[in-house]
């Protein structure tokens, strides 16, 4: 496992020796037989991309069939037949990632949304994870703006309180010999946990269906160690997903954001599909030049994202490694991604690497994408036509993005609106802007993650890196106060230290002062620059080859 946070993805395409009965990792849903399983992949694969160059003199009837070489789509009439089958699908009956347990406050409710629905997470007096619909049932306030009471979730407007199965069991306002009304209760979802992820099953009318609980096997392998991150990111989920399946741009995109993304390095890439169904598709991809395809990426629906690979090491043991991404729609040109990069095999140097800097490392790469992402999420707004009127995907590097955008075409009936690879469906509801968001200024406690705060590092806006990871990662937020503490307490000392050698007398005690102060100011500097790469955005400087 690399260090950097992009090491992991990009990692990934570096050859390893292979073991000649490499397997696939097992399908996300093993209690279920919605995907077959996959057959042994060999090592080495034909690649059949070629470069677009075309001559002058070329007949535009070859520049036609050569753009179809070129260009991702259908090749034979059976694919182009699956492209207009339509599934059944309703994205309630799903299973939707909300953050990682670990970061899930204790003394705080947690306000998140699923596409256009708000619901409140929070633990209860025993610990155990409720989920409500964020909606006092009195005057319709957000109880995640509300607090948490010996167990039960209370509503700061007029201090109804909730518990359990939502029912309503305190009114201030009720008098003494009256009875709380049966209707007083609010809407609830049912929650999980597993594998250190929260996921909520949002159909109203259905019980939880556990056969669609994710499981990742690689994740529950022994010795199995991963970094994990939340980010909220201002631009659709389908957007991001198709940035999390396209390792073409990592080179680019993310030049020298370590040692193992270069700008020189972009190349053809070898895709094959080994799998589609109603819920996915799967497959192998790698570098053309190496003549293999070691790596294999799952989509499985709703928005589940994962790139395996296996080796075995120079001790003959095989080993795995995982990216995976779990993709969570939060509303019209916004969702939240739980990012989780692990392997069976870690380096000795990351246990010395505090998890802050890999962290902060995540978050500059998803700055560095943030902004044409952004604007590809205005474009598809504007237009309102499917993506292959827009996209010109290439069979040697966007191959998993067509596929995508295909299945979208399946199921996006099923979505509360879409941009499929033919069809669209476009939002019935306008996005909705709040001018107060949830806690602006109670967020300045610790204990209330996702709810912002005020001043400019604390400012609730996606486009600030406080707001979009720090707010709900325990570890940055701890970091960024324990580095401000020390800050000022060094400030405090060198101060003193400053004033004492003004008044010593001796040269010798003046030095030792002086010497001192000056080790504390740059304790003050070091304790900013670690402040700094937690709290401050990324900014591009091109650098020309």
């Amino acid at each position: 496992m690399a260090l950097p946070f992009l090491s992991y993805t990009t990692s990934l395409s570096k050859p390893f020796p292979f073991s000649p009965k490499l397997t696939p990792s097992l399908p996300l849903y093993p209690n279920t037989h919605l995907l077959k399983p996959l057959p042994i992949k060999p090592p080495r694969t034909k690649c059949h991309a070629i470069t677009d160059l075309r001559s002058p003199t070329v007949p535009e009837s070859r520049e036609v069939e050569d753009d179809h070489v070129v260009l991702a789509g259908p090749s034979t009439e059976e694919e182009r037949r699956e492209e207009r089958v339509v599934a059944d699908y309703d994205w309630t009956e799903e299973w939707y990632p909300l953050y990682l347990t670990r970061d899930v406050p204790d003394d705080a409710p947690l306000g998140l949304t699923v596409f256009d629905k708000q619901i409140v997470l929070f633990k209860d007096g025993e610990g155990e994870l409720r989920c409500y619909e964020d909606r006092c049932c009195h005057r319709l306030a957000k109880l995640s703006e509300g607090q948490l009471i010996d167990g039960r979730l209370e509503c700061l407007y007029h201090g109804w309180q909730f518990e359990g199965e939502g029912k309503c069991v305190k009114i201030p306002q009720l008098p003494a010999n009256a009875k709380i009304p049966r209707s007083a209760c609010v809407k609830t979802y049912e929650v999980r946990e597993s594998q250190g992820v929260v996921w909520v099953w949002m159909s109203q009318k259905n019980p939880p269906n556990l056969n669609k609980l994710p499981w990742f096997e690689n994740f529950a392998r022994p010795g199995f160690q991963d970094t994990s991150t939340v980010h909220e990111l201002p631009y659709d989920h389908s957007i991001l997903l198709e940035n999390l399946m396209d390792p073409a741009h990592i080179p680019i995109s993310h030049d020298r954001t370590d040692w193992t993304a270069k700008r020189e390095d972009a190349q053809p890439l070898c895709f094959e599909v080994t799998e589609r169904t109603d819920r996915g598709f799967a497959g192998w991809w790698g570098k053309e030049k190496d003549q293999s395809s070691p790596n294999f990426l799952r989509f499985e629906a709703p928005c589940v994202l994962q790139n395996s690979r296996e080796f075995v090491d120079e001790n003959g043991v095989k080993q795995y490694f995982t990216g995976l991404f779990l993709c969570r729609p939060t509303g019209q040109g916004k969702s939240m991604l739980i990012v989780r990069f692990g392997g069976t095999k870690r380096s000795h140097i990351i246990k010395w690497i505090p998890n802050w800097y890999f962290h902060q490392n995540a978050s500059k790469v998803f700055e560095q994408d943030m902004g044409f992402l952004s604007s590809q999420n205005e474009v598809l707004m504007k237009e309102k036509i499917p993506t292959k009127n827009l996209y010109l995907n290439l069979r040697s590097s966007d191959t998993w993005v067509a596929e995508y955008r295909k299945w979208m075409d399946k199921v996006g009936h099923g979505m509360p609106y879409y941009f499929g690879h033919s069809t669209i469906s476009l939002p019935e509801v306008p996005a909705v802007v709040e001018h107060a968001l949830a806690g602006l200024v109670a967020g300045v406690s610790a204990s209330s993650p996702a709810k912002g705060g005020i001043g400019t590092m604390h400012a609730p806006n996606l486009a600030n890196r406080y707001f979009r990871h720090v707010i709900h990662c325990r570890e940055c937020s701890s970091a960024v106060k324990a580095f401000e503490s020390w800050k000022n307490t060094l400030s405090a000392i060198a101060l003193v230290l400053s004033a004492l050698a003004i008044l010593a007398s001796g040269r010798q005690w003046k030095t030792f002062l002086l010497v001192s102060a000056g080790l504390c100011l740059a304790g003050v500097y070091g304790c900013s620059t670690a402040i700094a790469m937690n709290t401050t955005n990324f900014i591009r400087t091109h650098r020309r080859l």
